[in-house]
């Protein structure tokens, strides 16, 4: 690319959703559409800063998605870079887009995120030393380089949004697209932010179009281009320094001491205040819709840049990074990682409170179990406790699970969404990362929790059954994440996630674990449904492996709650005293069914194992859901 970069549009239509629409209709995808852009034609050259400028709803934001190609609906026109029509991919490898809203990793620093970005952006032909010169140089034309150190989520607003930029432009986009990139932003710091871009396009020949809600007169000579909008129609579009030119020449002249961007912002905004100023406005506004379309082209063709030359006469044409491709998987698959493990590990306020969440909150719900039920005693009454012991650490083992993963992975997972729509890289990968980064944090916790209740309350002193009882627990606790990861992709808010997920786990639990009814109670189809369910299995191996030939439970006396005293129970034939003789017997009453003895429901190894194959189950189905395209009223539930 040793030319003159261009962006044209010739002739852009889009149709799509406007208004709400149903619930069902969305589904269906028969919610109302209609014309959002009607004919927008203009071009952009190398070097030049574009401002898209209208009120609310008139179109700037959908302009930006049908550019990226990323827009929901039917779009029909050209639009060409470099004489080349505009894909999703190749936006994707040669442009960048900087939404309102842009989530980052809480934990990381912003040196950090800059890198990371640079890692799943930059070809894998690019150089270590070339990727941290371009971040540098970024953090040096973005003024971040004060706040290199400083966590992503204590920065102010105005260095949250260079940071925004920061993560695109250090990929080096010949485009770059930014929707509202002083929203929120005060006015020193707006002027510094647009400076910025249009220091950019001009050092580095590369073009960018940003969108403006309230344009200030100070960011005038920043801007090259101006799109004005009115309900889809192109009120003007062309030079900036040619616009009071022309609005002169059709009737329009700015005032003196009046911001002209805001002056012609209010000239192409439909007046509501009143029936006649609504009529009124809306006449001159197609009146002036037609007149550019009529005398408009020399205003829109105008170029405002020089072709490269520089004063000694040499071009100066920077080859972009995205020239060298993209990284490979497996470099993607290790940045995802490390970047987990980063925002986890770093030497900050919210990374030690996230790995704190994960690493203390299993080990204190055992450490408050094991104060409620010590001691367990070995008496009729504690077959009781026992089987209380083991539902609640099934509870609190899934509801933990499903707590941490609702409040610790909606940014990761927001971030996926932002991340993929730019193509840098799938939701397999982004799942895989996951489940390696998680699997061993969550070995450590569960075990050390688990050890805590299995030791504290002196279940059966058999080192190798603590370490199925861990195993087992861990099953369930990854179960329970993987499913709401499963319904995060789905929704959107955490704490609606986190009581789903809840309440399918305690369905689950209460039918299938046999730690709140007995099996052999289970209507025929409930019982024989209980085979597709995790806690059937884990329920199973837990019962058994407690109680299953346990010499501490042989003929165990029961005490009376009265006086304390202590009854034999050489047989389970005392009314109110006496129950069970031994654990298997306990197991016997407990999973027996009609249709098959308990020792086919009570087979240690196969249930132990099944808990594995529950597991893997929900690693393949999440990595299938993050395969699959999702509807787009789902995906516009993550949009900014």
């Amino acid at each position: 690319m040793d030319g003159d970069h261009v962006l044209e549009l010739i002739s852009v239509f889009h149709m799509g959703q406007v208004g709400g629409g149903s619930y069902v209709q969305k589904i269906l995808g028969s919610a109302p559409m209609g014309i959002i852009l009607k004919d927008v034609t203009f071009e952009v050259h190398a070097g030049e800063v574009m401002a898209i400028l209208g009120s609310k709803g008139s179109g700037k934001k959908t302009l930006l998605e049908v550019i990226a190609r990323r827009a929901m609906g039917l779009t029909r026109g050209q639009i060409l870079l470099n004489d080349v029509p505009m894909s999703t991919r190749l936006f994707q490898e040669q442009c960048g887009y900087v939404p309102k809203n842009v989530p980052f990793i809480p934990g990381l620093t912003v040196h950090q995120t800059l890198m990371y970005a640079g890692e799943l952006n930059i070809g894998s032909k690019v150089s270590n030393a070339m990727k941290r010169n371009q971040v540098k140089q970024v953090m040096t034309d973005l003024a971040l380089n004060q706040v290199s150190d400083r966590e992503v989520s204590t920065l102010a607003v105005s260095d949250y949004r260079r940071l925004a930029i920061g993560t695109e432009l250090v990929k080096d986009p010949v485009l770059v697209l930014l929707d509202e990139p002083t929203y929120e932003v005060d006015p020193l710091n707006s002027y510094f932010i647009l400076s910025s871009l249009s220091n950019h396009a001009k050092k580095y020949k590369r073009i960018a179009i940003i969108s403006i809600d309230q344009p200030r007169s100070d960011i005038f000579p920043f801007l090259d281009r101006v799109t004005y909008l009115c309900l889809g129609d192109v009120v003007y579009t062309g030079s900036t320094r040619m616009m009071m030119e022309y609005f002169r020449s059709v009737g329009f002249p700015c005032p003196d001491r009046e911001n002209p961007l805001t002056y012609y912002l209010c000239l192409s905004t439909v007046d509501r205040r009143t029936r006649e100023r609504f009529f009124e406005s809306s006449s001159q506004i197609v009146d002036l819709v037609e007149r550019f379309k009529t005398v408009g082209t020399k205003y829109r063709k105008v170029s405002t840049q020089k072709t490269g030359i520089l004063k000694n006469g040499d071009t100066q044409w920077k080859l972009p990074l995205t020239a060298y491709g993209q990284p490979s998987g497996w470099k993607v698959f290790t940045a995802l990682m490390r970047r987990s493990f980063t925002s986890l590990f770093n030497v900050n306020n919210s990374a030690f409170e996230r790995l704190t969440l994960h690493v203390v909150a299993l080990p204190v719900f055992f450490t408050i179990l094991y104060l409620l039920y010590f001691p367990l005693g070995n008496t009729q009454q504690s077959y009781i406790s026992r089987n209380g012991l083991l539902f609640n650490c099934l509870v609190g083992i899934s509801l933990l699970g499903a707590g941490i993963t609702a409040l610790t992975y909606g940014v990761h997972r927001t971030r996926y969404y932002n991340e993929s729509r730019q193509g840098m890289y799938r939701g397999p990968l982004f799942i895989l990362s996951r489940i390696v980064c998680s699997v061993p944090l969550n070995l450590m916790t569960v075990w050390a929790g688990a050890t805590i209740i299995y030791t504290g309350t002196r279940l059966r002193q058999d080192w190798d059954r603590w370490a199925t009882f861990c195993g087992v627990l861990w099953a369930v606790y990854t179960f329970a994440e993987q499913q709401t990861i499963a319904l995060m992709i789905f929704v959107r808010s955490s704490y609606t996630a986190f009581l789903t997920s809840t309440c399918i786990l305690l369905v689950y639990i209460i039918l299938a674990s046999g730690t709140v009814r007995t099996m052999a109670a289970l209507p025929d189809w409930l019982y024989y449904l209980s085979y597709g369910v995790i806690y059937r299995y884990a329920g199973a191996f837990l019962n058994e492996n407690e109680f299953d030939q346990n010499p501490s439970l042989m003929n165990a006396p029961s005490v009376n709650m009265t006086s304390g005293a202590s009854l034999p129970c050489s047989n389970n034939n005392v009314p109110g005293e006496c129950y069970w003789l031994n654990g298997t017997h306990y197991l016997s009453i407990k999973y027996h069914f009609q249709r098959e003895s308990f020792e086919q429901s009570l087979q240690y190894w196969l249930n132990f194992g099944m808990c594995y194959v529950f597991v893997g189950g929900m690693w393949f189905v999440n990595i299938i859901i993050y395969l699959l395209p999702l509807p787009a009223f789902i995906k516009s539930k993550f949009r900014d």
